[in-house]
């Protein structure tokens, strides 16, 4: 079982500090780092950490996308570029030193062409085989339509691909109109889903417990925030709450706990032992500066905080 991710609007993350947020006037940065982003590239880098290759693909353009594969690569993260015409976007996020609040700024991604968009099927394509993983995470480009997720899932249905489906908004709601493997909606989402804009706890169970009988969903993984999550499967639902840790930064803690559920689901872990995996992989990135993601250390040392 192989797993490939597919990035389709991948970002250059730079991160920063300032002494303080002040309008108008003109403020000095430091600490700049860079790091990859976008959803499913974070999902290979936090599963090459946890020691599971992945095939890294998404689209690459100009300087910011060079930088972006030459970060992976550094990373040992086996990066599969393909490129295309506009530059890759670059995100930005603070953090104001003096209220420690960080500030995140999200760029929108260029447009891909038909041709490009071509090439990335037939790419994928390539190097999906029969009951391998097939991660869709991250937003939409500008111009990509909303249910690009959901051609994919129909596109592998026939070689019985496992799909993971990260992502929101109109895109989420399109993707849910094919079955897949696993969703980790949060809270919010998994209400839009239901179409209400709140569901409580028993509802959300309900809610999630309906669409694994329906099979929209082998597994649907809950982000709860502060809370923790739940899985609900045909095993039933379990809770898992996170531990209390000095949060550092939210970025990437998301794909993290993707990358955590599917080294958990790869290697025939039991349901509870999955959303562990998860949530120790998604607690251990928020104790991580800027876009950094977890450590193993962390992440072990989180698995030992939850038992």
């Amino acid at each position: 079982m192989n797993i490939t991710s597919l990035t389709i609007n991948p970002a250059l993350d730079k991160n920063a500090k300032v002494a303080g947020l002040i309008a108008t006037q003109k403020l000095k940065c430091h600490s700049i780092h860079y790091q990859p982003g976008g959803g499913g590239v974070n999902v290979s880098r936090m599963l090459h950490r946890l020691g599971e290759k992945t095939n890294c693909v998404f689209p690459s353009g100009g300087h910011t996308g060079k930088h972006l594969n030459d970060l992976l690569l550094k990373e040992g993260v086996p990066a599969m570029q393909i490129p295309v015409k506009e530059w890759t976007r670059e995100n930005l996020s603070v953090v104001d030193e003096h209220t420690k609040l960080q500030y995140r700024f999200g760029m929108p991604g260029g447009t891909l062409y038909n041709s490009e968009l071509k090439t990335i099927q037939t790419f994928v394509d390539k190097q999906l085989n029969e009951k391998d993983i097939l991660v869709l995470s991250g937003s939409l480009p500008e111009g990509i339509p909303t249910d690009y997720y959901t051609q994919w899932i129909a596109h592998t249905s026939l070689k019985n691909i496992k799909v993971v489906i990260d992502t929101s908004g109109p895109a989420l709601m399109e993707a849910l109109k094919e079955p897949v493997f696993l969703l980790k909606p949060n809270q919010k989402e998994l209400a839009q889903l239901a179409g209400k804009s709140f569901l409580s706890s028993a509802e959300q169970e309900a809610v999630a417990l309906e669409m694994i009988a329906t099979k929209k969903a082998t597994y649907i993984v809950v982000s709860l925030g502060a809370r923790g999550a739940f899985l609900a499967s045909k095993e039933g639902v379990v809770y898992q709450p996170t531990p209390s840790v000095a949060v550092q930064s939210t970025i990437g803690a998301g794909d993290s706990m993707v990358a955590g559920l599917i080294y958990a689901i790869k290697n025939n872990f039991a349901d509870r032992d999955i959303l562990k995996w998860g949530v120790a992989c998604g607690v251990a990135t928020t104790m991580s500066e800027g876009t950094s993601l977890g450590s193993t250390t962390n992440v072990t040392k989180i698995l030992h905080m939850i038992g």
